[in-house]
């Protein structure tokens, strides 16, 4: 006598959402990155240094400043598009900071 079936799905590896450099969209989904799944990725990643994260994302917006300009000098992306691309939406401050005492 056998258990029950269990059917059988092929399992897809998760792929990281990474740029394509030098155009600055994700490999998995097309989209500018950093993409929903990676900010999603990088702020867990990150959890407990966010100044780490706004660090390693100053240095992606200089790399992809670069390499967008070069691509493409006369309307490329606006200094403020870039900001808000990169690091507008990077959460402020330590998560255990956010709380006030007890």
């Amino acid at each position: 006598m056998t258990g029950p079936s269990v059917p059988v799905t092929p399992v897809t590896p998760v792929r990281p959402h990474l740029a394509l450099r030098p155009l600055w969209l994700c490999r998995v989904c097309a989209a500018p990155w950093p993409c929903a799944t990676a900010r999603l990725a990088l702020v867990a990643e990150y959890a407990h240094d966010r100044v780490a994260l706004s660090v390693y994302l100053c240095a992606v917006l200089h790399d992809a400043t670069a390499d967008l300009y070069r691509l493409n000098p006369h309307d490329g992306p606006t200094p403020a598009a870039l900001f808000a691309r990169f690091l507008a939406w990077v959460p402020r401050g330590q998560p255990d900071r956010d709380q006030p005492d007890p």
